[in-house]
């Protein structure tokens, strides 16, 4: 840790949580009296594993795959991943990532926060196929993410970073 409001923390010492479904993620998020305008997320995914939901929300989010390979699902579209690949999702974009290939995607998302956030799951073939869509639109997280086991403290399955 550090004074005077800033720290430094090797993210092999953050708390990290894990999911069956979703993969492995370190959180620095707003919850934390550091991150009051940013949420940022080392996420750790395994090939075929969604990064969550596919989505819309009304803040600005920015992602960059570190390590492995994943597959964008952004508007609709299908777009491969690889190491150093840079996504830029203004608000509303509808998006989520899935590991590909043959070992673990790392991937580093940055999104604003505002009071004003507000989150869609919309209903897309394209997330449901690739199992990371809700069954049905909603605005809630909670509905959107029912169907499946929810996050554990923990730390990740295989942190291999070098």
């Amino acid at each position: 840790m550090g004074g005077q409001g800033w720290f430094v923390r090797n993210v092999r010492d953050a708390p990290w949580v894990t999911n069956d479904v979703f993969g492995d993620g370190c959180i620095f998020e707003r919850d934390d009296e550091h991150f009051e305008q940013l949420g940022y997320t080392l996420a750790v995914l395994e090939p075929g594993r969604p990064s969550g939901l596919y989505h819309a929300e009304s803040n600005q989010e920015d992602f960059l795959v570190f390590a492995g390979e994943c597959i964008l699902l952004i508007e609709g579209e299908e777009r491969p991943l690889k190491p150093w690949d840079f996504v830029h999702c203004p608000p509303d974009t509808e998006h989520i990532f899935v590991g590909a290939g043959h070992s673990p995607c790392v991937i580093f998302m940055a999104g604003a926060r505002t009071n004003e956030r507000s989150i869609v799951y919309p209903r897309s073939e394209l997330a449901l196929r690739h199992g990371a869509g809700a069954e049905t639109e909603t605005t809630k997280p909670a509905e959107a993410y029912a169907p499946f086991p929810k996050w554990q403290a923990g730390p990740p399955r295989d942190l291999t970073l070098g």
